[in-house]
């Protein structure tokens, strides 16, 4: 008799396992992507992206300048906030703000291969306008810009609060679930990293509550050369915009 109740829970123990296994991945697109705010048909846009089927649209900030900056954000981020900052920032580029499928004013629903698809289409619609282009990714938006840069030919590499892996993050916070066999919004920047031969510049949150600092200084060591590497004190995964350090960082390395 007790060896049949332990087996039914047993079993009871391993369907809910399962069960939660299963809802972890059937909803990792949900726990991974955060689109943030209503769209406001008041808020017009001046950039537009086709692909497969689905229009983006963005914003073009110093129009006019022979360089270029591409900014991809964070999951939950509203690129438009930091319009006024990064025009301010950064007077003699270019710049070009573009939500992610699913987010802001463009359709779709996003997933790895549409950001990482439509981060190359946007660099190859703009390029030919610029003598250079360099890119800017901030924390999901640092495993975009990386494969991005992996493919392109891009002055300059900027990222803010990055990781080396989104499933070796996502292994921290589900230790026992199997995450790796789970993922399909895996983000391996480690595996890109090595294609890319620019200067690249990391920037880290001393304070940083989502990604670890030794996701960051695994993801630096997978360049084939080391990248400048800078720790804004005191500053928090979602605050590190509130530092004077960040934004002399980037300035001064977007600015040779």
């Amino acid at each position: 008799m007790f060896l049949r109740v332990m087996a039914v829970l047993a079993l009871l123990a391993a369907l809910l396992y399962g069960a939660l296994c299963l809802s972890l991945y059937l909803g990792q697109r949900q726990l991974v992507y955060h689109p943030e705010g209503t769209w406001r048909i008041s808020q017009r846009t001046d950039l537009e992206l086709a692909r497969d089927g689905v229009r983006l649209r963005g914003w073009v900030m110093n129009p006019g300048k022979s360089r270029a900056l591409l900014y991809f954000g964070g999951n939950a981020e509203r690129v438009e906030d930091a319009r006024a900052d990064l025009a301010t920032w950064f007077p003699d580029r270019t710049i070009y703000l573009l939500p992610y499928r699913g987010y802001g004013a463009s359709e779709g629903v996003p997933t790895e291969s549409a950001l990482v698809g439509d981060a190359v289409a946007l660099f190859d619609q703009v390029s030919p306008q610029h003598a250079s282009v360099a890119v800017m990714g901030r924390s999901l938006g640092s495993g975009v810009a990386v494969q991005l840069a992996a493919q392109r030919p891009v002055e300059r590499l900027v990222l803010v609060t990055p990781f080396d892996s989104l499933v070796r993050v996502a292994a921290a916070y589900y230790p026992w679930v199997p995450v790796n066999g789970l993922m399909r919004e895996r983000f391996d920047s480690w595996h890109y990293a090595a294609d890319i031969h620019v200067p690249v510049l990391l920037v880290r949150a001393e304070q940083d509550e989502i990604i670890p600092a030794e996701r960051t200084a695994a993801l630096a060591a997978a360049f084939p050369q080391a990248p400048t590497q800078r720790v804004v004190a005191d500053a928090g995964h979602n605050t590190i915009q509130d530092y004077a350090d960040y934004r002399v960082s980037m300035s001064r390395f977007l600015t040779p």
